[in-house]
């Protein structure tokens, strides 16, 4: 008896809830009738007695999240395909054109060369950020003094907007290293250098945030198998070689993604600092030198009020990111070839001086491990430390 009240109360609950929100969606309300509606399906659903009440109660609460996602990411993703086969002007459209806007982009010389540009600016953005980033991880967990202060002084780029930056820096470029240098050029005002000075700033700005990250995973690496290996007779190359760095694969894949993501979306840093320029000639075409994909796409549309062609450009954006995308999830190494679990560990620390019949300490090593293989084979079956080496 009680549960047929719970479900008759619930299906009038969720019918009541139904009809409020379609009433509020036709009136274009948008106030009371929205939030009664949202709890009376909310009250509905909860108190609807059913084997899987639990995964209810998880949508229920999943659904807002998702909500939000598919009004804030999807909702708009779709309509802008949809406009990039229109003649949209910003408002409203009159036809539908097909892939006239495609092809206009396609044939357009900015549009491919910022496309282009684009491509070559994160794949040197990508190396270079990372590089220095793991190298400033490395310094700041040796033992070195005042390791913390640099771990701060590194990663406080990163705290300023990409706009503020970029006019900081342009006032440098211009007006600094221009004094230092007397009668130098600004590297801005030179098609040739001018990308070059935003690789500069845009490593500056995001080489600490990448560098905390690796510091995460380098002190995550267990020290009883770097203990091991020096015991081993391992150099400190030889354990960031065939140690640390095997064991930060993922972490590696982490700050891949995130460099690549970043570079190839930048926006604030290459409109404040370069805004495009300076200009160039290329096979008699006038070029902006320095007008990565986005801020082209910006200039399409809300400079030159090119809308349907601007989000054409933009949709052509979103695919451009999926072999950058695809390239980080290879790169994630297989679990069972890296894998180094707390079992392991632990029969490494107990079992990391064993004792040979000559009554001589015997490191445990790994099964491809260079270091000591005629004292492994007398053990009665491998166990793996670290990453095959």
């Amino acid at each position: 008896m009680k549960q047929q009240v719970r479900k008759i109360a619930s299906i009038l609950m969720v019918a009541v809830g139904a009809l409020a929100l379609a009433v509020d969606v036709l009136a274009h309300s948008q106030g009371v009738l929205l939030v009664l509606a949202a709890l009376l399906l909310a009250a509905g659903l909860y108190i609807l007695p059913t084997k899987k009440h639990t995964t209810v109660v998880h949508v229920m609460f999943v659904l807002p999240l998702l909500l939000a996602f598919v009004v804030t990411i999807i909702y708009p993703f779709l309509i802008g395909i949809f406009y990039s086969f229109t003649d949209w002007n910003g408002v409203g459209f009159k036809q539908v054109v097909g892939l006239a806007n495609y092809k206009t982009i396609f044939t357009s010389v900015d549009f491919v060369y910022s496309f282009v540009l684009t491509i070559v600016f994160s794949l040197v953005s990508v190396l270079v950020v990372n590089l220095i980033a793991f190298s400033l991880a490395l310094l700041c967990t040796s033992r070195i003094r005042g390791a913390q202060l640099y771990r701060a002084a590194f990663f406080v780029p990163n705290l300023i907007g990409g706009i503020v930056l970029g006019y900081v820096w342009q006032f440098i470029f211009n007006r600094v290293f221009t004094a230092l240098f007397a009668g130098a050029k600004s590297m801005l005002a030179d098609p040739g250098l001018a990308m070059l000075s935003v690789v500069l700033v845009f490593t500056w700005q995001y080489a600490g945030y990448i560098m905390m990250i690796y510091i995460t995973g380098i002190q995550s690496v267990p020290q009883d198998v770097l203990e091991a290996a020096e015991v081993d007779g391992a150099s400190r190359w030889d354990k960031l070689r065939r140690v640390t760095i095997p064991l930060l694969a993922n972490t590696f894949t982490i700050c891949l993604f995130l460099t690549l993501v970043n570079s190839f979306k930048q926006f604030d840093l290459n409109y404040a600092l370069t805004n495009g320029g300076p200009s160039r000639l290329l096979d008699g075409n006038v070029l902006f030198s320095t007008e990565l994909l986005t801020l082209d796409i910006y200039k399409e549309a809300l400079v030159d009020y090119q809308y349907s062609t601007g989000q054409a450009k933009a949709v052509s954006f979103f695919p451009s990111c999926l072999p950058g995308y695809l390239f980080c999830s290879c790169a994630t190494p297989g679990k069972r070839r890296w894998r180094c679990d707390r079992q392991t560990i632990r029969h490494c620390a107990g079992a990391g001086h064993r004792r040979s019949g000559a009554g001589m300490p015997v490191p445990f090593l790994s099964a491809g491990s260079k270091y000591g293989k005629n004292q492994y084979r007398h053990h009665h079956r491998p166990h793996r430390l670290a990453p095959k080496l």
